[in-house]
């Protein structure tokens, strides 16, 4: 299905090194806010104090983050399991942070989980049902943000072997820096805007790898078809022909895709805010970095015709049709 079709291929690759002078500048902004600010870690990767309380009826998820924000707490609260569960996220005591608490005694833990539940009755006029108070370390924080950057290195360590025996190394290294584009800059906004870095916004991260490495596998599909039936085109006009008509494709696709996360990120409330918000910052730089990024590297690695068409032999004159030397 085709909502419009272009009767010329755009000139995409006439401005290549306009496009990837920007995303040199947006990659270099990125990693310069990283490298200054840095993450603004959650509780997960940080440690912390976990509270898990139960309300009768519905909880009321808004009026207990502004309670606790009242009472000086800097917490996260969310849903889990149901509507009537609520959980809240403390973050470590910077007495903790520094070393002169490695570990919260069973006895804090609990006096904080108190305190909680005395500023919900107090703020909130409610009296919820106290399921469970637990201390997570810096050390399972440390374990977690270390199997986060393995999972990420494993993803992208499986594309490039992929997309190798699927076409040919150029395109899997061109495809590598076109994701890691996306991962680099979606890091620099949360780090620019000091935005809270959960897991859930690292699974968003992981699957911003997989949306785009999906748009690149559709653009290069196209131009490898491209190379084997059309003859004459140079390099540069088969990779505009691919990205022209696949162009309808991207915008019902990635329309749709978008149109959802947005409405995650309007209507879904505090819990699903920053997961969305990765996905709406990777889903837009993932259809920039797969067509206008990609496909110029393709280009200046020299790919050409001749890696996916074999050329055939040459017939020898001394053998006739049926193979019979005369």
């Amino acid at each position: 299905m085709e909502f419009f079709r272009f009767k010329k291929d755009i000139p995409f690759m006439r401005h290549a090194l306009v496009f990837n002078v920007i995303s040199l500048v947006t990659f270099i902004a990125a990693v310069f806010f990283l490298a200054t600010s840095g993450l603004n870690l959650s509780v997960e990767f940080t440690g912390g104090t976990l509270v898990e309380v139960h309300y009768a009826e519905t909880a009321p998820t808004e009026k207990i983050r502004n309670a606790l924000e009242a009472a000086g707490y800097k917490a996260t609260v969310q849903n889990f399991g149901s509507s009537q569960d609520v959980l809240i996220r403390l973050p470590l005591s910077t007495g903790a942070e520094n070393g002169e608490e490695k570990t919260m005694s069973e006895q804090n833990t609990a006096r904080q989980g108190e305190a909680i539940m005395t500023v919900l009755a107090t703020l909130t006029g409610t009296s919820p049902e106290l399921r469970q108070v637990q201390s997570v370390g810096p050390q399972v924080g440390r374990e977690l943000a270390e199997n986060g950057a393995l999972a990420l290195l494993v993803v992208i360590v499986g594309i490039m072997i992929y997309l190798a025996f699927r076409f040919e190394w150029r395109f899997s290294v061109s495809t590598i820096i076109a994701n890691l584009h996306d991962v680099v800059i979606i890091l620099g906004f949360f780090a620019f805007f000091q935005w809270e870095f959960s897991l859930s916004v690292l699974a968003a991260v992981l699957a911003v790898l997989g949306y785009s490495v999906n748009e690149s596998v559709v653009v290069f599909d196209r131009v490898r078809e491209t190379f084997r039936k059309a003859r004459g085109l140079t390099t540069p006009q088969v990779l505009d022909h691919a990205i022209t008509s696949t162009i309808s494709r991207t915008v019902i696709t990635h329309g749709s895709t978008q149109v959802m996360v947005l409405s995650m990120l309007i209507f879904g409330g505090e819990t699903l805010h920053n997961f969305s918000l990765a996905l709406t910052i990777g889903i837009c730089f993932g259809i920039y970095s797969s067509v206008l990024v990609a496909s110029p590297v393709v280009m200046w690695l020299g790919a050409s015709r001749e890696q996916f068409v074999k050329p055939t032999k040459a017939q020898d004159p001394t053998m006739t049709a049926d193979g019979a030397c005369v």
